[in-house]
């Protein structure tokens, strides 16, 4: 048994059906570019039947990826895998995905198949995965609730069937690493071939073991892990990729296994996730949070100006970690800010370097010491409504104070065309927020409205982050600003152009995992 372990990445799988968390087909072939990049073994680009939309992002993935192995999501069905198959074909190396829930609540609710119903259905569709393709993976869901007796019997049908790679999903996050390792331990005493294919652990963070029963997996036999940048995913989220990979890579000496990601582009892909799905990182998330190598206590601080691993098991820079400093300004160039860009993680072009460099000036007009984090806000902000562009604030006054009424004057863009209207409010954000309903209405609920502080200071950029829901669709809007009611302003409208995307895609089909 080898002791390198594939990196299966679901971002734009598992990660993406997090409500809320919708990517643009841009914002998904540039993560896939990143996770490329960075090594993954298998990026699992999206569930190809669920809506047009996910089937042409699978498929341009397919098209674009250099060295990973492009995998799609189908049920456990022949029209599911027929169309994931068209979408991933095209890959240099694809993967065809395949499911179906064998825990007792799931056969008896969710399938309706008795046992020998459902074993004939899975040797069936494996098989039919199989002829399309030679690398076929083949998911239990709800594994780890399911029979053990029945689990075994399961998992060798799918190998006898042709199934290349055997997931074990967690998929409601109900294990323990103690467990998590015997039912590995299980399989390949018990079922014949099951130490000739690759084990897949798929774990969900519902308890906050995620992490924990992924690598007690790995101990076990278990050679891939499938997990998300930030942990992002449904409920409680998934494995964190970057939690797993650096525990194998601090703690080799207990845990000798090896992957072939590159770490120091953690931070990078890390910040652009959180952007484009609009889920800030914690403070506190373990390698990529803001507080994760920062030291306040005195102790602390003692300790770590006379020697770093006194209380650092890893060094920032071993993620990718830039230290923030002021080096930027009103005064800086052009070569300056691509420099700096360059060392954050952006490759730009000319064209796009010019238009940055437009608002890299706006911005230090109004603050004078520039931040990393400035920067990158700067640059999220910039990216965050391509391609969204159906309405635009152009214009905005707001009147507030100790004494009502607050109101807001505000123009739109509305598909090229200028609209203005003076509405009312409990306060300068509300009246904002019912101008734009004014002259934009929808249906939609604000689900959340939350703002912090990308830098300290008064002159701080304010990053606004905005949920909304309508008929089941949830999407999230980002903005960034010195005015923090403009940044509000725009993060709503951000919001609603995604809704007007989404308004325009089919319905996804049920989802897994």
């Amino acid at each position: 048994m080898t002791n390198r372990v594939q990196i299966f990445d679901t971002t734009l799988r598992d990660g993406e059906q997090s409500p809320g968390a919708t990517m643009t087909l841009t914002e998904k072939l540039e993560i896939a570019q990143l996770l490329d990049e960075m090594g993954v073994d298998i990026i699992e680009a999206g569930f190809p039947i669920a809506s047009d939309g996910d089937f042409e992002a699978v498929s341009k993935i397919a098209a674009q990826t250099q060295n990973a192995v492009i995998c799609g999501l189908s049920r456990a069905s022949f029209g599911d895998i027929d169309r994931c198959w068209e979408a991933v074909k095209h890959a240099k190396r694809p993967r065809i995905h395949t499911f179906i829930g064998t825990s007792p609540l799931h056969r008896e609710f969710q399938v309706k198949l008795d046992k020998e119903a459902m074993a004939d259905k899975i040797h069936a569709t494996v098989t039919h995965a199989r002829n399309l393709c030679d690398n076929v993976q083949w998911s239990p869901m709800d594994a780890t609730r399911t029979e053990d007796d029945y689990l075994a019997r399961v998992c060798e049908i799918a190998i006898k069937a042709g199934a290349t790679t055997i997931n074990i999903p967690d998929t409601v996050g109900y294990t323990a690493p103690r467990e998590s390792a015997d039912i590995i331990r299980m399989l390949l005493e018990r079922v014949p071939g099951m130490d000739e294919i690759t084990i897949a652990t798929h774990c969900h963070n519902d308890l906050g073991m995620a992490t924990a029963n992924s690598l007690a997996a790995v101990e076990a036999g278990a050679r891939q892990i499938e997990c998300t940048i930030n942990g992002l995913g449904e409920r409680a989220g998934n494995t964190a990729l970057e939690e797993v990979v650096m525990a194998m890579k601090v703690r080799h000496d207990i845990m000798p296994f090896d992957t072939g990601i590159d770490t120091t582009k953690i931070m990078q892909i890390s910040r652009r996730v959180a952007h484009v799905s609009g889920f800030a990182v914690q403070y506190n998330k373990a390698i990529v949070g803001k507080n994760a190598f920062a030291h306040e206590s005195g102790i602390h601080q003692d300790g770590m100006l006379k020697h770093a691993g006194t209380f650092e098991i890893m060094a920032p820079e071993d993620v990718g970690l830039t230290e923030s400093n002021l080096v930027m300004g009103k005064h800086s160039g052009r070569a300056a800010l691509r420099s700096k860009l360059e060392a954050l993680g952006f490759q730009l072009g000319d064209n796009q370097l010019n238009d940055v460099f437009v608002r890299f000036k706006a911005l230090a007009d109004r603050k004078k010491e520039i931040y990393d984090d400035d920067l990158l806000a700067m640059m999220a902000d910039s990216t965050t409504s391509a391609g969204h562009d159906t309405i635009k604030v152009k214009f905005l006054r707001v009147i507030c104070g100790t004494e009502a009424p607050q109101s807001a004057d505000l123009t739109l863009t509305i598909d090229g065309q200028d609209h203005q209207v003076t509405a009312q409010g409990d306060g300068p954000v509300d009246a904002t927020f019912n101008a734009i309903t004014r002259l934009f209405p929808h249906e939609a609920e604000l689900a959340l409205y939350q703002v912090h502080a990308v830098t300290e200071g008064t002159d701080a950029q304010a990053t606004v982050t905005v949920r909304m829901e309508e008929g089941g669709k949830i999407v999230t809007g980002q903005a960034s600003e010195t005015d923090t009611v403009v940044a509000s302003a725009k993060a709503y409208v951000n919001a609603l152009n995604k809704l007007i995307v989404r308004r325009e895609k089919s319905a996804p089909a049920a989802m897994t995992s």
